[in-house]
């Protein structure tokens, strides 16, 4: 019985999967969550090789249809191309996950160039609006579909020397809403998910040094960082979430955003 319920209600076999950023760090433990369930995976990111390798090994742990392809999610046209080409190739997309992002340069506002606020706001937020905008015209025509915007704690709350990642994660919060809101009647969910500090292979030692468990200390209650495996489970609720669950910000935080 058991089994049968969670078939029901979190099974993806028959869907397909778009998740930008997709080769490696959030994206990859989402790709790989959504075949594990079921799902046909499209992994796109610039570096073609690394998209390509995730693909051929999804695949083969998982059994399903993967594509990788190269994809600047700042680039409007080829955005597009890459968009209608992955679903030719796989008959459709359920699901995107706008996980593509960088977190820009580390700078107070007085000392940013207009090259640092232009680079973070056209990956971050240009890349989830464009990619959106491709992926939601095909949605418009399965009438259905689920967008997850990979948002950020810091989209809600205010860090030195992030001016841009901030405002980007900020205006990629609205975006959802606003998508949300357009695109109800056309059946398409749009929700963003908006993780706290999780640990990767990226900020491991980071966290290990006296700084980084100091840093937890100070800011996250459940006195620990998140994982990718909480991601994964969230992840998998968005893409499976009931019809009525849309415009929402699901923070992934530990409790960091309450203080």
């Amino acid at each position: 019985m058991a089994s049968e319920i969670l078939e029901r209600l979190f099974s993806l076999k028959g869907k397909t999967a778009l998740v930008t950023g997709g080769y490696k760090g959030i994206g990859r433990a989402v790709a790989e969550t959504y075949a594990e369930a079921g799902a046909h995976v499209a992994v796109v990111a610039r570096n073609l090789h690394g998209c390509e390798e995730a693909a051929r090994e999804i695949a083969g742990k998982y059994g399903v249809r993967t594509v990788g392809k190269s994809l600047d999610v700042s680039d409007s046209k080829r955005v597009d191309g890459v968009v209608q080409e992955i679903a030719g190739e796989l008959g459709r997309i359920d699901i995107l996950v706008n996980s593509a992002g960088i977190p820009g340069s580390e700078k107070p506002v007085l000392k940013m160039t207009d090259a640092d606020i232009d680079e973070v706001m056209n990956v971050d937020f240009r890349g989830t609006f464009l990619v959106s905008r491709a992926v939601a015209q095909v949605m418009v025509r399965q009438r259905g579909g689920k967008i997850i915007n990979v948002s950020s704690i810091l989209g809600k709350i205010a860090a030195r020397n992030m001016a841009g990642y901030c405002a980007s994660k900020a205006a990629v919060i609205q975006l959802t809403r606003v998508m949300a809101l357009e695109l109800a009647r056309d059946n398409i969910q749009v929700n963003a998910l908006c993780p706290g500090y999780v640990l990767t292979e990226f900020n491991r030692d980071f966290f290990a040094s006296e700084a980084g468990k100091g840093l937890v200390k100070r800011m996250i209650p459940l006195n620990r960082v998140g994982t990718l495996d909480e991601l994964r489970s969230t992840a998998l609720y968005l893409a499976t979430c009931p019809p009525f669950l849309t415009g929402a910000e699901v923070y992934v935080d530990g409790g960091h955003t309450l203080i």
